[in-house]
């Protein structure tokens, strides 16, 4: 069976101002998801899934039911904040996501085979699905899971700082530990992040870092119940306290679990956190266009 894609799209885009998601930025009013769909197609996925709210299906649907016709299984799920394991309960006055573990879960009823989880607003290059499907239709198991790794200075923003998974591997590319820094910016003096207690540290710009293009095998989502009940017993009554995909797994790989293997690929990566990014991202897709890497018109 071909592999499944979920993209995950229920983020509101707060920093950015809208729902980026569908923001405009191809010559024929293409946004990123599209291409991202367009590169999947092409590269062997069978299905997608899209992870998204209740109030964006209908923007969803008139989007793309008619463009992935006959090219596409899709199907829609929704992320919501009572979608919790029995015995927990939504905290007075939550109104934050879970965060992007709990929304991979979201999809544990309709994800059947192999799959690679991305996010909705990033442009991860089409070498980076064909790489991403040769692991999930060969070497991805129950205990072998991947993810593509960029270098962090072609992930960078100069409109503000960005979140980016520091990611350690060992000799033979597993990962080791990711470090989730929440505060990466560049200036004159170079690249840095801005720890906890606001200190400065500097960063090279060729270390590897996680852009959340993971690939998973369905026995994820029996780990991502037992997490989500752990996570919830300690922090579940807080308001903003959230279950990122990147840390579960770190504690997976902590934890004996699953390996993940760091799948190199020669694919740019661009994506809009701020308004003033979204300039650079259709500048960059232009010269794609004009190189033959896709047609004016993608569907």
């Amino acid at each position: 069976m071909k592999p499944t894609l979920v993209i995950l799209a229920a983020g509101m885009g707060s920093r950015y101002g809208g729902l980026k998601q569908l923001d405009e930025v191809g010559p024929n009013g293409e946004a990123i998801i599209d291409y991202s769909l367009y590169d999947a197609i092409r590269a062997g996925f069978g299905n997608v899934v899209f992870i998204i709210r209740r109030d964006f299906e209908k923007a969803f649907k008139e989007r793309f039911e008619h463009k992935l016709k006959g090219k596409i299984d899709v199907a829609y799920v929704f992320q919501e904040l009572t979608d919790l394991p029995d015995g927990f309960s939504v905290p007075p006055g939550r109104e934050k996501p879970w965060g992007t573990a709990h929304a991979i879960r979201s999809a544990r009823m309709v994800v059947k085979t192999p799959f690679a989880a991305i996010n909705a607003d990033d442009f991860y290059g089409a070498e980076a699905y064909e790489t991403m499907v040769s692991f999930l239709t060969g070497n991805v198991s129950e205990s072998t899971y991947a993810m593509v790794g960029y270098r962090l200075d072609k992930t960078l923003s100069d409109n503000g700082t960005v979140s980016r998974g520091w990611c350690i591997t060992d000799a033979q590319q597993n990962l080791v530990d990711i470090d989730e820094l929440t505060q990466i910016g560049v200036d004159n003096a170079g690249i840095f992040y801005l720890d906890s207690e606001g200190r400065r540290n500097s960063l090279q710009g060729d270390e590897t870092v996680s852009m959340n293009f993971w690939g998973f095998h369905p026995g994820l989502f029996q780990h991502l119940e037992t997490g989500l009940r752990a996570f919830l017993t300690e922090k579940g009554q807080e308001r903003k306290s959230e279950f990122f995909i990147p840390l579960f797994v770190g504690e997976l790989i902590r934890t004996r679990k699953t390996d993940v293997r760091v799948l190199t690929s020669p694919a740019s990566w661009f994506g809009v956190t701020y308004q003033e990014d979204k300039p650079v991202v259709k500048e960059k897709i232009r010269e794609l266009v004009s190189r033959g890497s896709y047609p004016e018109k993608l569907w």
